[in-house]
């Protein structure tokens, strides 16, 4: 299957704080990859890398088969690449309709109207319909979280990024959250998907690597990836020859 992404020796330091070093990574189109790492590994670096917000030391992004390693962000938006934040960051002043006419709007270069009907369907999906008219700072959690997935689904991404949107969600939310990125995939989306709920990435991703130390130090089927002895290492401290 053809790649819809590739990293290529992607390094990127903050003076004496190294993020990536050489990093490679293959996305297929239509996978669906989960990223483990613990805190400060630099995974929601990495994503700002792939999405144009920070610009790597070295190395190149390729999307599509294009290098858009110099694009801003709002051209790889444009190209298909959306994201959502770790912390929610809609238009708080703007209505949750207002939000996603907004977004998709933006990244199709079409008019307000003409969006209309893509934006309340998204709005179905998401199970946002009966919160339209409401204004986005004033939602719950869950809601925001709906949100902030709802707004990047409205530009219609080739390629999902989603950074730690389980957290703080109940298990029935998670569950709910994971029947919503299944149908997403059936619609040939690729994802990949940062989260530190891993029995929510588990249930919805075929691949799974973990950053550490500014490289990727396991990859594989989610269930051998979590058992593998380094990543109990990196997160309970137990050494890997135990």
């Amino acid at each position: 299957m053809a790649a819809i992404l590739n990293l290529e020796k992607i390094s990127k330091s903050f003076g004496a704080v190294v993020i990536a070093t050489d990093i490679d990574l293959e996305l297929a189109e239509g996978e669906a990859l989960g990223m483990l790492g613990p805190n400060g590994a630099g995974k929601t670096t990495l994503f700002g890398v792939v999405t144009g917000t920070i610009a790597p030391n070295r190395g190149r992004v390729i999307f599509q088969g294009r290098d858009v390693t110099r694009l801003p962000a709002s051209d790889r938006c444009r190209l298909g690449m959306a994201r959502s934040f770790q912390v929610p960051q809609p238009f708080g002043g703007m209505t949750v309709f207002e939000n996603l006419v907004v977004a998709a709007a933006f990244a199709r270069g079409r008019s307000e109207r003409d969006v209309y009907q893509h934006s309340a369907r998204v709005l179905e999906e998401c199970e946002l319909a009966d919160k339209a008219n409401a204004r986005a700072g004033t939602l719950r959690l869950l809601d925001r979280k709906r949100l902030e997935l709802a707004r990047a689904l409205a530009t219609e991404p080739r390629l999902l990024l989603l950074d730690e949107v389980a957290g703080g969600l109940s298990e029935v939310e998670c569950e709910d959250l994971v029947a919503l990125i299944n149908r997403i995939r059936v619609r040939g989306v690729s994802i990949i998907w940062i989260e530190h709920v891993v029995h929510a990435l588990v249930a919805a991703v075929d691949r799974v690597v973990v950053l550490a130390g500014g490289v990727f130090v396991a990859d594989g089927k989610p269930e051998a990836v979590v058992a593998h002895p380094k990543v109990a290492e990196i997160y309970m401290g137990i050494p890997a020859s135990d």
